[in-house]
């Protein structure tokens, strides 16, 4: 078996993407040194979707909530049963939930809404949060700031902000999300210098796939999938110049940790 253990802490295998080959990307994933899965949805019928997924396997894990891209479709009725599916015992986090001011498919006044509404629903029900912000300018940290409890948990997905934004997400004792952004050489540039000084306690590893393939795979395959976060993991050892097996047991230690997550009875090949 490989030494290596990784969480893939931030995948949407929900993603119609995977409908014809879902198993197998699974075992694939395993054979990797994947041993778990943070399944993430983004609106009801998603986080449905990833809760059923999760139950098929040890080591599948899911969070149920309403992206920011989704906010115009929000009411009490969807969370009230997301809040009923957030009682099942596969469900560790609520999200992803945020700010997306870069494309607008939902007004900033709805998207701003029902972030808050959830940040009230994942507190209540003591979930770790994982959070989704793009080109807010500040104003994401700002409803954090005013809103966010720091007894909680949270997590900032695929990070791609400014050293500010860094820095504030750290003092509210945020952990930070790292995706294949962090290969690429021109667009990984910036986060390759700001991932050196997070805390390595702080630090998770994720692919969203099927979204952000990382290299060297990108130059093979569209289509991301959990097996990749590897390729993640590597580079982030070799930016920080820390040994990757070293480096993989520390954030495996702390993504268990984050998601409330003990021991699995089999690994993902099983």
């Amino acid at each position: 078996m490989d030494p290596m253990k990784i969480f893939d802490s931030h995948c949407h295998l929900d993603d119609r993407a995977y409908d014809k080959d879902l198993d197998e990307v699974i075992k694939r994933a395993g054979q990797s040194g994947v041993r778990a899965m943070m399944l993430v949805g983004t609106d009801r019928n998603s986080s449905r979707k990833a809760v059923r997924i999760a139950q098929t396997r040890l080591g599948l894990f899911a969070a149920v909530g309403l992206h920011p891209h989704d906010a115009k479709t929000g009411s009490e009725t969807i969370m009230e049963d997301l809040i009923d599916l957030a009682s099942h015992p596969k469900v560790k986090a609520w999200g992803e939930t945020g700010l997306d001011y870069n494309r607008l498919y939902s007004s900033r006044k709805d998207q701003e809404r029902w972030f808050l509404r959830q940040l009230d629903a994942g507190g209540r029900l003591g979930l770790p949060m994982i959070f989704h912000e793009r080109d807010t300018a500040g104003r994401f940290l700002e409803l954090l700031r005013a809103n966010w409890d720091p007894r909680g948990k949270g997590v900032v997905h695929c990070f791609s902000g400014s050293s500010e934004d860094l820095e504030g997400y750290l003092d509210l004792g945020l952990y930070i999300g790292i995706t294949g952004i962090l290969t690429v050489k021109g667009r990984g540039k910036d986060l390759r210098r700001m991932v050196k000084g997070i805390p390595a306690e702080r630090l998770l590893v994720e692919t969203d796939a099927p979204y952000l393939t990382p290299s060297p795979e990108r130059n093979k395959y569209r289509r991301n999938e959990p097996a990749f976060v590897r390729s993640v993991l590597i580079k982030l050892a070799e930016v920080r110049h820390q040994d990757p097996e070293k480096l993989a047991a520390l954030v495996w230690d702390t993504t268990c940790r984050f998601f409330d997550v003990d021991e699995f009875g089999r690994d993902l090949t099983g």
